[in-house]
């Protein structure tokens, strides 16, 4: 047997991680757009987050429609007609989504850019499933993990400067732009945008189509039967359905024709108040206004009452689903394929909170930042906080990085200090050359100095990095809570630094033992990125009833369940004879 190691395709990689970049680009990017659209449009804080609902809840749909056809055929669709084709189709999927995305632009219709967006993602969950395993197909198996990591970072890389593209594309300058001069700003520059990202989908496709050097990756993969797994996925699809359509319903014509009618009422007194000199007649016309706005205040906080206890309720059903799973398997594991064990069950909704919370901390970020203790800043101003956020991710993804390559003890720890710092001043060169004041920013380099003592503590195993890295998120948001200004905004980026090496953690240990069902269980476990398109909106409704800083409590809970996640991960895998100390 010879034991020469498998050489690593190189070219087949460089291009490999560029779809990478694409995820990134528009994750972050999202972030910018968000508020923007939230004044463009005159959403609320709820409706502006459905920006990330349509792109999340894409990857779910994506990966639970290949999930059960291949389920139901009885092997991997991806794998049987190739990674290399799959990733083609999942590129132009996505340049069909940009195509949408100029047309509704041009239509100006905020619920036709969610259909567009929802387009892009379907192309991106098809080209996720398929370039991941694919990365570590290109060359030793043993270093494919550090292939994976180089993928991460160029989707940080694009995390970083999504958000500075979009901002240039929407406001064209770094000059402050108030909500009421954003609505009257052209979105003829989205269309070249949307093009040029268009463009893009299409020639990375024809490069992944001719080229040579990029493997087929053609394989025979059966996928074991999980009729129950599949009914149970079925039926949560089917109840969070009928929860958000009543949900959207709150936001109808009919349903704010009350709110519309009182408006209109009090417009009317407000106009006729002027005209009017008798002090008597005033003083009534005065308390008929502070009765329409009791009675306007009194239905909109029963419209957000009805639209929480709803949003509430889909987290119950997902969480739900997940326990109706582990009890039933437990007594009977036939027909539950991967979601017989235990440590994938809790890593599915380690996920789902993960995504969730990494996304609803920049996507709410820029609200945030327009209250007065946080700067009041105009959402044309926020840019280079929304970048940091995301280049929070890449600082921590380059540190988590280092330890793959085989340095010395001491050329180790120089790297873990030095590479994360390299991540964080591109981050600033970034914004400096995008003419983007970063001085605020400078001392955050104390954030990043605390994820790399953490990162070294982790020792790269993937407990003790879940269990550190989510009471470091943990403690973050309490800061963020229960401060403001500068050190709460730190906190909050901060979050990003924490999420930053929680996925491959999560991964690791959720599909640890799981054997002939390991490739099932990743499918599963790509569709809770769910999540990002859950938690966001939750945040959001959450934000409009009790303020936008105290809606952080969100994110609080979600690091809450990675924490016991990882506290409870020992005691699940030493019942199967797996040793967790192990699992790097």
């Amino acid at each position: 047997m010879s034991n020469t190691a498998v050489k690593t395709n190189y070219p087949a990689l460089y291009t490999l991680v560029t779809v990478f970049f694409f995820w990134g680009f528009f994750g972050a990017g999202n972030s910018i757009f968000i508020p923007f659209c939230k004044a463009y449009f005159h959403l609320d804080q709820f409706q502006s987050q459905l920006i990330d609902f349509a792109f999340y809840t894409a990857y779910y749909s994506g990966a639970l429609i290949l999930f059960i056809l291949s389920t139901v055929k009885g092997k991997d669709l991806v794998t049987s007609y190739g990674y290399k084709k799959s990733i083609v189709f999942g590129l132009l999927f996505s340049a069909i989504g940009a195509g949408l995305m100029i047309w509704a632009v041009n239509v100006n219709i905020y619920t036709a850019l969610l259909v567009g967006l929802f387009v892009v993602a379907l192309g991106f969950s098809l080209q996720q499933i398929a370039a991941n395993p694919l990365v570590i197909s290109v060359g030793d198996p043993k270093t494919g993990t550090s292939r994976v990591s180089l993928g991460g970072a160029v989707n940080s890389l694009g995390g970083t400067i999504g958000p500075l593209l979009m901002a240039f594309a929407l406001f064209g300058s770094t000059v402050a732009l108030t909500d009421d001069q954003i609505q009257h700003l052209s979105l003829s520059s989205m269309t070249l945008l949307y093009a040029g990202v268009g463009s893009l989908f299409v020639i990375a496709a024809m490069l992944f189509k001719f080229s040579k050097k990029i493997p087929d990756g053609v394989q025979v993969e059966p996928m074991e039967s999980a009729k129950k797994a599949i009914t149970t996925l079925v039926t949560m699809t089917v109840l969070l359905v009928m929860i958000y359509i009543p949900v959207f319903s709150t936001y109808s014509a009919s349903s704010l024709s009350r709110v519309e009618a009182l408006e209109k009422e009090r417009t009317t007194l407000v106009e006729g108040l002027g005209r009017i000199e008798d002090t008597e007649n005033k003083k009534e016309i005065e308390n008929s206004i502070t009765n329409i706005d009791n009675q306007r205040k009194e239905y909109v906080e029963s419209l957000d009452n009805k639209r929480i206890v709803l949003l509430s309720t889909a987290l119950i059903v997902i969480g739900g689903a997940i326990f109706y799973a582990y009890r039933s398997s437990k007594k009977n594991k036939e027909g539950w394929g991967a979601m017989q064990y235990p440590q994938l069950l809790l890593g599915m909704f380690g996920i789902f909170a993960y995504v969730g919370v990494e996304v609803s901390i920049g996507s709410n970020l820029g609200e945030l930042l327009k209250l007065e203790e946080f700067g009041s800043l105009q959402s044309s101003q926020i840019t280079p906080y929304i970048s940091m956020y995301w280049g929070s991710l890449m600082i921590g993804r380059w540190a988590g990085a280092v330890s793959v390559f085989n340095l010395s003890k001491v050329r180790q720890i120089l790297a873990m200090i030095i590479v994360p710092f390299i991540a964080y001043f591109v981050v600033l060169g970034a914004n400096s050359l995008a003419g983007n004041d970063v001085t605020p920013l400078y001392y955050y380099s104390i954030c990043v100095l605390l994820q790399i003592v953490l990162t070294y503590w982790a020792k790269n195993k993937s407990a003790r990095t879940l269990i550190l890295f989510s009471l470091f998120g943990l403690t973050a948001m309490v800061i963020g809570l229960f401060t403001s200004g500068m050190l709460a905004i730190y906190a909050f980026l901060a979050g990003g630094l924490a999420c930053s090496v929680l996925w491959p953690a999560i991964f690791n240990i959720a599909i640890i033992g799981l054997g002939k069902y390991t490739a099932q269980g990743s499918s599963l476990l790509i569709m809770m990125i769910l999540g990002g398109g859950i938690i966001p909106p939750i945040q959001g409704k959450v934000a409009d009833i009790i303020g936008i800083h105290q809606s952080y409590i969100v994110s609080l809970l979600c690091f809450a369940y990675l924490l016991f996640f990882g506290m409870m991960a020992k005691k699940v895998l030493s019942r199967q004879s797996i040793d967790i100390d192990n699992i790097n």
